[in-house]
């Protein structure tokens, strides 16, 4: 870890501690205060001031010179204090080689080396991120009773992503048509486009042909011959078997 991250310095009233920022999504870290250390400096305070407040005239000015600043309201830190304190949190980050943040692990991609942002699989961690957060939100559904508001939200949404068309590059996705990503500048896939069987019809993703009405089945999503995904297209990019 080459860089510590933004920090300020806090007091709950036993000490002063450091707050380190995660610089992706603010997310704290907080070093320990070094209670044992208030706790005696109380205790020596306590003892050094009651002695010297009891001498005529300047007693209560020499101690609280003698006795310095008590720790309980401190609101800063020495240098060396400031490292101390990174030692014990520094583990929980990462800094990305490409934007030069530092960032939490929450926002880290350990595969890569790279905060997710930068990272070569950001398509990746966000589609497993979605499967991720479907699953909880189904899970959601299922114990009020939405299930099937939910899974019919959910067709719906992949019939739309079934019709546009995908960066082959950053995972970015845009209207079908579209021939380079508007984000990375990449070159879009374009959705398969399903035909009716009865008319020929583009179907756009719909369960009945918005022509002739005829129910429309589902494309297959893997080969017959060699299990390969087709990804969307008429052959095999594996082996050449016609989808179907």
């Amino acid at each position: 870890m080459g860089r510590m991250p933004n920090h300020d310095v806090r007091n709950d009233g036993i000490g002063p501690y450091a707050v380190f920022y995660c610089e992706k999504c603010s997310r704290e870290y907080r070093s320990k205060p070094n209670v044992v250390g208030t706790m005696a400096k109380d205790i020596g305070r306590d003892a050094i001031g009651g002695a010297l407040r009891g001498i005529p005239l300047f007693g209560h000015a020499l101690a609280d010179n003698v006795a310095g600043e008590d720790p309980r309201y401190i609101t800063h830190l020495t240098p060396q204090q400031v490292d101390e304190a990174w030692a014990q949190v520094k583990e929980n980050f990462r800094e990305c080689p490409t934007c030069l943040q530092v960032c939490c692990l929450n926002d880290w991609d350990n595969v890569s080396g790279f905060c997710k942002d930068d990272s070569p699989r950001t398509a990746e961690i966000a589609e497993a991120e979605g499967a991720q957060a479907a699953g909880v939100i189904k899970g959601f559904a299922d114990v009020f009773g939405l299930g099937a508001a939910v899974k019919g939200a959910t067709e719906a949404a992949q019939r739309a992503a079934a019709s546009t068309a995908k960066c082959s590059k950053c995972g970015a996705i845009a209207a079908a048509g579209t021939k380079f990503c508007p984000e990375c500048g990449g070159t879009m896939i374009q959705p398969a486009a399903a035909k009716c069987s009865k008319c020929g019809a583009e179907t756009m993703g719909a369960k009945f042909c918005p022509n002739c009405g005829a129910p429309v089945a589902a494309a297959p999503t893997k080969c017959k011959n060699c299990g390969a995904d087709l990804k969307g297209a008429k052959f095999c990019p594996e082996c050449g078997t016609k989808a179907g």
